[in-house]
């Protein structure tokens, strides 16, 4: 029983790496596992909101210091550990469409959303009061018109055509960037509740805070995106579902440093969770940038489109 492990020992010594270059290997290694570690473990885990994201840097530590040791403690066999975090992430890239690239993507999202400020308000919660015109603007939102079809077809072949991440949703920013540049705010008749249809709507892009939601929700709902509609005392605004907390920190970081630079810079993204933790970006008419200023933040009721 001795010889062959004797043998064994000889193979692993022959493949082991000199003493300099195992140092360097472990603390590169180091590095490599714990950015997909602490992606996953801050992606998951509940976020206490502790000043200076303090919670998030005792992670950092702790996988770092654990991730060192288990190296330190096997680093005979560092030729293999080297081999199968390439084979891994290779096989992502491939297969699962996770590997090299969207590793660096989550981590730069990530650092980018611990130092910026986005603003969310408090979850709005399922008992609110009635939609008022709920029917009318119901039938409105003709998001199968292809009249409407076609417009939001155009703007998402005008708009940021070359990002290719969040395709879905950038499309959906693309639509909100068409209809900014256009509205022109024009009140109702007087002592009246006009609701124009999303068709009526695109001969001059002109009405109200109505008629604005009502474009905006069905050019969204055209293609494919979630859209819902809040009313408050006397407003109506748009959101657009963007998915659960960790797709917020890569939609902020394309807002305000690829899609909206200008518009966004220095600015605060204001978004909603609701009672599912399903987060919804403002798209206000007064707003330059998708997840603007909430114009009025009392929430009577909404009103969405699944």
């Amino acid at each position: 029983m001795k010889a062959p492990n004797i043998k064994l020992l000889r193979v692993l010594n022959q493949l082991s790496l000199p003493k300099p270059w195992a140092t360097i290997i472990i603390l590169l290694l180091t590095v490599l596992i714990l950015i997909p570690v602490f992606i996953i473990m801050h992606q998951n885990l509940i976020d206490p909101e502790w000043p200076l994201h303090l919670d998030r840097v005792l992670i950092f530590v702790l996988i770092t210091a654990f991730i060192t040791y288990a190296l330190h403690y096997v680093k005979r066999f560092l030729f293999f550990a080297i081999v199968v975090y390439l084979f891994v992430l290779l096989f992502g890239t491939l297969f699962t469409g996770y590997g090299f690239k969207s590793v660096f993507e989550d981590y730069r999202s990530m650092i980018y959303a611990m130092s910026d400020n986005p603003n969310p308000q408090d979850i709005i919660v399922s008992k609110l009061l009635p939609f008022p015109n709920k029917s009318k603007i119901l039938n409105a939102i003709e998001y199968d018109n292809p009249r409407v079809r076609n417009f939001a077809v155009g703007a998402t072949a005008k708009h940021f055509r070359n990002v290719k991440e969040y395709r879905q949703i950038v499309q959906c920013f693309a639509i909100f960037k068409e209809i900014q540049n256009k509205w022109n705010y024009v009140n109702d008749p007087k002592n009246r509740e006009y609701i124009a249809t999303a068709s009526e709507s695109l001969q001059h892009f002109s009405g109200d805070c109505d008629d604005h939601s009502i474009l905006m929700a069905a050019s969204i709902r055209a293609i494919g995106g979630t859209p819902r509609l809040i009313h408050t005392k006397e407003h109506m605004y748009p959101e657009m579902l963007i998915g659960k907390k960790h797709d917020l920190e890569n939609i902020i970081y394309l807002i305000k440093e690829v899609l909206f630079v200008k518009e966004a810079k220095g600015k605060t993204i204001h978004y909603h969770i609701d009672e599912r933790g399903q987060v919804w970006l403002n798209l206000d008419y007064t707003a330059k940038y998708p997840g603007g200023p909430f114009m009025s933040e009392e929430i009577l009721g909404e009103l969405t489109l699944n």
